[in-house]
């Protein structure tokens, strides 16, 4: 049921409206963080902010996360990176792992927020709305997961990059050198193998919150 909802009209509009909230909000912690640890570089660029018109990348943030709906697959997406100096930001590696988490993290707190609210209201409301809470949350937990990833340049790999070797570092600023390019080929070559296992960890914190 809430697979049909999500590829109906109504759904990809829940859909688009969850993913401007939530990429904005996952941006701009990702700003705060690394303003709070001393690095203004996302200020200085105008990041810092929860315009979602500083935030969004047309494809990564709005017409992936469509395609994948209407697909019938996880809504997964991105935004343009928030610019940050890792060398600017207190405790190294560890302080650029936190100013890489802030975003998931985001995700996942506005994923348990729906949560409750499902449960508090869900058996008070007609289904339309039901189906909404179910979609926020879905989204939400999409995005946290898939940018756990530890692959450059997703969140998840500033995690790693904090408690990997020398070796497995400069590997990792390579691929995070090509940008966008690394992303595109991250998505369409490898992640294909990876996505069974994405999806069943959504759908497992899915069921575990409702």
């Amino acid at each position: 049921m809430l697979d049909a909802f999500i590829s109906s009209p109504i759904g990809i509009a829940t859909v688009i409206i969850t993913v401007l909230i939530s990429i904005t909000l996952h941006e701009a912690m990702h700003a705060f963080a690394a303003h709070w640890l001393g690095d203004d570089t996302a200020q200085m660029q105008g990041r810092l902010t929860l315009n979602p018109i500083k935030h969004i990348d047309p494809f990564l943030t709005l017409g992936m996360p469509i395609l994948l709906a209407l697909m019938g697959a996880p809504v997964l997406g991105a935004a343009k990176p928030v610019p940050f100096n890792p060398n600017r930001v207190k405790y190294d590696e560890f302080g650029a792992a936190l100013v890489g988490l802030a975003g998931p993290l985001t995700n996942f707190v506005l994923a348990i927020a729906g949560a409750f609210l499902y449960r508090a209201i869900g058996a008070l409301v007609p289904d339309v709305v039901v189906l909404s809470i179910l979609t926020f949350i879905l989204v939400n937990l999409g995005f946290f997961v898939f940018n756990m990833i530890p692959f450059p340049p997703l969140d998840g790999s500033r995690v790693l990059y904090a408690v990997a070797p020398e070796p497995i570092q400069k590997i990792m600023s390579q691929i995070e050198a090509y940008g966008l390019l690394g992303f595109v080929l991250f998505f369409f070559l490898l992640f294909k193998y990876i996505s069974p296992m994405v999806a069943d960890v959504i759908n497992t914190l899915f069921r575990f919150l409702v």
